[in-house]
């Protein structure tokens, strides 16, 4: 179990770290501010959710692989961007940012509520899912506040309700299908929920 939870935390990681250097690029910023972006937008959630639970001090700073992980990725993409590797228009950004946004949502929603069931003595339903989502959410909300940008959330499809959705099934289906199936099971629905509603346009009600 530890092996399975490292490698889809290192997965998250490389995928949030992507989608957090690519906005950086976006942005026309330099390779320090792309590699602090990247590296916010992965380990931020998780920074959150460690202080939530009180797990002191937070994971990324008692294991810095997280963070190597994280910068050595952004600062790849930064070079493939800067040797004109990698294709730049918005098309193509917005698509990849939002499959490695997906992806990393996934993964830290799980991971998240993961870190809560085997940290707190006192847990609650409510209490692994909100913990999942937090994890979830927090680092591209941490990204797009840093980018200048409204935080993705708010605006773009459905992005919280995905995670929130995943989470709550994730935390009911651990009795049935053990915790590795469940953070499976949950981040395959967060991840095609956010596919899905790409496709076909879902959107949340709002005032226009």
């Amino acid at each position: 179990m530890d092996t399975f939870i490292f490698i889809i935390e290192i997965i998250g990681t490389i995928a949030f770290s992507v989608s957090g250097a690519m906005i950086g690029i976006e942005k026309k910023m330099d390779i320090f501010g792309i590699s602090f972006l990247g590296l916010t937008t992965a380990v931020g959630g998780g920074i959150i959710r460690d202080l939530m639970i009180g797990s002191f001090p937070p994971k990324t700073f008692q294991n810095p692989v997280y963070a190597a992980v994280a910068i050595a990725t952004a600062i790849v993409i930064f070079m493939l961007a800067y040797m004109q590797k990698l294709i730049y228009n918005t098309k193509f950004f917005n698509f990849m940012i939002f499959v490695m946004d997906s992806l990393g949502l996934g993964i830290f929603t799980v991971v998240g509520i993961n870190t809560a069931y085997q940290t707190s003595h006192h847990f609650s339903n409510f209490l692994l899912v909100f913990v999942g989502v937090l994890t979830g959410v927090g680092g591209g909300v941490l990204r797009d506040m840093l980018a200048g940008n409204t935080p993705y959330i708010f605006v773009k499809h459905v992005y919280a309700c995905a995670s929130l959705a995943g989470a709550i099934l994730c935390v009911y289906t651990i009795d049935a299908l053990g915790m590795q199936g469940a953070m499976i099971f949950g981040a395959i629905v967060i991840v095609l929920i956010r596919f899905l509603s790409a496709y076909y346009k879902w959107n949340l009600p709002r005032i226009k």
